[in-house]
C-alpha cells in the first residue's frame, strides 16, 4: 500500500546514491553481481515511479571514480550490466517520454559503453519529460577540479576575466551545467556520508538515510522517503517567520 503523497511538495530534483547490492548479495550467500542485478530491478520501479510522480529530474549515482578500485571482474561484470539496462530500458524511456543524460568522466569508460550511451542520449533527446542522469565514473571532487581547469583555461583564453567568476558562472563548467541542484537525496543501506557525490549541488539539499539495502528498497520505502522530504521546512538560510510573510506575500 503506497502513501498518499502532496505532488504539489514533491521534490523538482531528486538524487539517488543506490547502496548495498553487494551487502544484500553477501548476507544471502550470492555473487555480488546478483545483488548489482537485483539491484538494476530497483532503479526501473524508482525511474518510474518518479516520471508518474512528476519529478522533473533523476540523479543516480551508478558508478564512482573511486568503483574502478574494485576487482576487475566485478567491474566487467557491472560494465556489462550497464549496457544491457541502457539497451533494454531505452524503449521504456522513449514511450514514457524520459531523457538519458550522463555526467561524470566518460573517457574512463570503455569505448563499448560509451557507444551505447551516446546512442541512447541521442534517441532520448527530444523527449521532453523527465530527465534521468547517470552518473558514471562520477566523482565531486574530480568534477570540481575539471571545472576550474576549464574556467583557468578559459581565463588564459581570454573568454572570460577573473571577474567573470562567480556561483552561477562556476555552476555552468559543472558536469551539471543547466540542471537544477537536488532538492532531496536519498541513501541506502545505512550509510550516512555522501561519498564524493555532487559536493557543490548538495549544499542545501535535504538529505534521507535508510538502512534498507538498494534491492530492497521498495515503492513503499520510495514513498516513505517522499512523504519524509515533504514533513520538512525549507529555509534557505531564513526563518520560519520570513518564509511565512513570503507565503503571505505571494498569495497576495
Amino acid at each position: 500500500m503506497t502513501m498518499l503523497l502532496d505532488p504539489n511538495k514533491l521534490p523538482v530534483h531528486l538524487a539517488i546514491i543506490m547502496d548495498g547490492n553487494g551487502r544484500w548479495a553477501q548476507q544471502r550467500m550470492l555473487k555480488r553481481i546478483v545483488g548489482h542485478q537485483r539491484g538494476a530491478e530497483t532503479v526501473k520501479m524508482v525511474v518510474e515511479q518518479a516520471s508518474l510522480l512528476g519529478i522533473k529530474y533523476l540523479t543516480l549515482f551508478a558508478f564512482s571514480s573511486e568503483n574502478w578500485s574494485r576487482p576487475p571482474l566485478e567491474v566487467r561484470a557491472l560494465m556489462t550490466l550497464l549496457k544491457k539496462y541502457i539497451r533494454q530500458e531505452t524503449a521504456r524511456m522513449m514511450r514514457k517520454n524520459i531523457r538519458y543524460n550522463v555526467i561524470g568522466n566518460r573517457s574512463e569508460l570503455p569505448a563499448d559503453v560509451n557507444e551505447t550511451l551516446d546512442d541512447a542520449i541521442a534517441k532520448t533527446a527530444g523527449n521532453t519529460g523527465m530527465v534521468l542522469t547517470l552518473a558514471l565514473s562520477y566523482g565531486g571532487r574530480q568534477e570540481l577540479s575539471r571545472a576550474a581547469a576549464h574556467i583557468a583555461q578559459d581565463v588564459i583564453d581570454g573568454t572570460i576575466s577573473v571577474n567573470d567568476i562567480s556561483v552561477d558562472l562556476f555552476d555552468r563548467y559543472l558536469d551539471t551545467g543547466g540542471l537544477p541542484d537536488p532538492d532531496f537525496l536519498i541513501r541506502t543501506s545505512g550509510e550516512m556520508r555522501i561519498s564524493n557525490f555532487l559536493l557543490w549541488q548538495l549544499a542545501y539539499t535535504e538529505l534521507y538515510f535508510t538502512d534498507t539495502n538498494w534491492p530492497d528498497f521498495t515503492i513503499n520505502e520510495f514513498h516513505k522517503a517522499l512523504a519524509n522530504f515533504q514533513s520538512r521546512e525549507r529555509r534557505f538560510g531564513l526563518t520560519g517567520d520570513q518564509l511565512s510573510q513570503r507565503g503571505d506575500l505571494s498569495n497576495e
